[in-house]
């Protein structure tokens, strides 16, 4: 675990005070603080970006070894992507915060994705904001094709590193197997078939 990162970068944000209010409307409103803590779960959020598909889950299980961290919910969005193709996986944490007198749990809510989905998770939400939510048919079509077009991108990805990690798998093997002789100072590679007959021999 220590010889690889499977994190990119992070990247964290605090709601506005203004997008707490908005939130608070839309779902009623609230009349004490203790409302507020349970309409507004994603106060605080933290984007994960790694860059591949198992990494994803792995960050999860990093997650689950905290003991500080007290999971909520979780959302996997890679297994049941939303209809225009989004994916990523939502977790729900309880974060200790120390106060000077007390400790509160603060709820956070965690994104993991890879760098193709928040690539194009991205460019789709910077499309919606140019128009205003109302977004031709056509480009909706295109958003979905795009998403497909990641999709297929991690997959390709995920293999690939797997062949990798084999292929060092199987050269680490034959680095461990490899006798070489010292003959006057200088270091000789025993031939492999040569190897193989001294051990039937023996």
């Amino acid at each position: 675990m220590h010889e690889y990162n499977p994190i990119e970068h992070t990247k964290s944000r605090l709601k506005s005070p203004e997008s707490i209010m908005n939130k608070l409307m839309r779902k009623g409103g609230a009349t004490s603080l203790a409302d507020v803590r349970a309409t507004v779960k994603d106060i605080a959020g933290i984007r994960i970006t790694c860059s591949f598909l198992s990494d994803i889950y792995r960050i999860v299980d990093m997650l689950r070894n905290q003991n500080d961290l007290k999971f909520v919910s979780v959302k996997d969005y890679l297994k049941q992507p939303k209809p225009n193709g989004y994916k990523s996986l939502h977790l729900l944490v309880e974060v200790p915060v120390f106060m000077s007198d007390r400790q509160e749990l603060v709820a956070v809510e965690v994104q993991i994705r890879t760098i193709a989905m928040d690539f194009w998770a991205s460019l789709e939400h910077k499309i919606f904001y140019k128009y205003n939510g109302s977004v031709p048919e056509r480009l909706l079509a295109e958003l979905k094709e795009a998403a497909d077009t990641a999709s297929e991108l991690d997959e390709k990805m995920e293999r690939l590193r797997k062949e990798v990690d084999e292929i060092k798998l199987t050269a680490s093997a034959d680095e461990e197997r490899e006798m070489r002789l010292l003959i006057d100072r200088q270091s000789f590679a025993v031939p492999e078939p040569l190897l193989r007959l001294v051990e039937e021999k023996s």
